[in-house]
């Protein structure tokens, strides 16, 4: 929380106020002026300033002396997605898979030891987990995870890995890390990874990587299924040629888009650039 700043550019009012946004979940979609100041270690009167600061910037409302977050927050989270140009490309893949499989299907990427849902198309089915974009889920849990684990350098697992969750679950170690590097091998050689019941009891999914022009895993694919609906041989040998090709598709397209000419504006006087 607030507090942690070296640098000398470092500004302790925007981490505060970020840190405001971070303590609202799903557990606590509504909160009073105390609750937040206990959630993001703030005392009250600056817990207040920066609700009242957020508020007038559309980013909170309040109500019965209960504050909540407003859709308005969405956009420092699509914006990120947007830069990418991945969402506008992955969106009519997305949808017409689901709409072949009858299941839905997500998109993420790593952040620390977490997913973090970035796209999402689904269908009304009762699953044990709610998922929404912004959603965070420890890695190792998910097939999501286990696709993102396995592109990194054997450095950079180590520190991620090192590095609490900050999805608020539970993570049981079911596996030791020797399992779990053995797993991640195999995932990387065979280019998908499966999750059987093991973030949530009935939840079952198998996930690809989506990889930028240049080939690097930047996101991850899946297809999520009942595991009293669809059997794991069902999932692996309909569902998962499918969600191959389609990542695929993706990751073809979104390396055409990221190729395409940029225009740089230098200014009302200046020249621009096409690169």
């Amino acid at each position: 929380m607030a507090g942690r700043g070296t640098g000398p550019d470092f500004v302790e009012a925007l981490a505060r106020g970020l840190d405001v946004l971070a303590c609202f979940d799903a557990g606590r979609r509504s909160m009073s002026l105390s609750d937040v100041a206990t959630a993001a270690s703030l005392a009250r009167p600056t817990a207040r300033r920066l609700l009242l600061t957020l508020e007038e910037l559309g980013y909170v409302r309040s109500s019965e002396g209960a504050f909540s977050l407003t859709p308005k927050v969405l956009e420092l989270g699509m914006a990120y997605v947007s830069s990418l140009g991945l969402w506008d490309i992955a969106r009519p893949h997305m949808e017409a898979l689901v709409g072949r499989t009858g299941e839905s299907s997500s998109m993420a990427q790593l952040d620390g030891s977490d997913i973090v849902y970035v796209a999402r198309v689904a269908v009304p089915k009762l699953i044990a987990l709610r998922v929404d974009i912004g959603t965070r889920f420890p890695a190792v849990q998910t097939s999501q995870g286990k696709v993102l684990l396995a592109a990194l350098s054997p450095d950079d697992l180590a520190g991620t890995l090192a590095e609490p969750s900050r999805s608020g679950l539970p993570t049981p170690l079911r596996r030791s890390p020797a399992q779990l590097q053995d797993e991640l091998t195999e995932v990387r050689a065979r280019g998908w990874a499966l999750a059987d019941e093991e973030l949530a009891p009935g939840v079952r999914s198998v996930a690809v990587p989506v990889r930028d022009g240049a080939g690097v895993v930047r996101a991850a694919m899946n297809v999520t299924v009942h595991a009293a609906e669809t059997s794991t041989e069902l999932l692996l040998t309909e569902h998962l040629p499918q969600l191959m090709r389609t990542a695929g598709d993706v990751s073809a397209e979104w390396a055409l888009w990221q190729s395409r000419p940029q225009v740089e504006v230098t200014g009302r006087t200046g020249t621009s650039a096409t690169g």
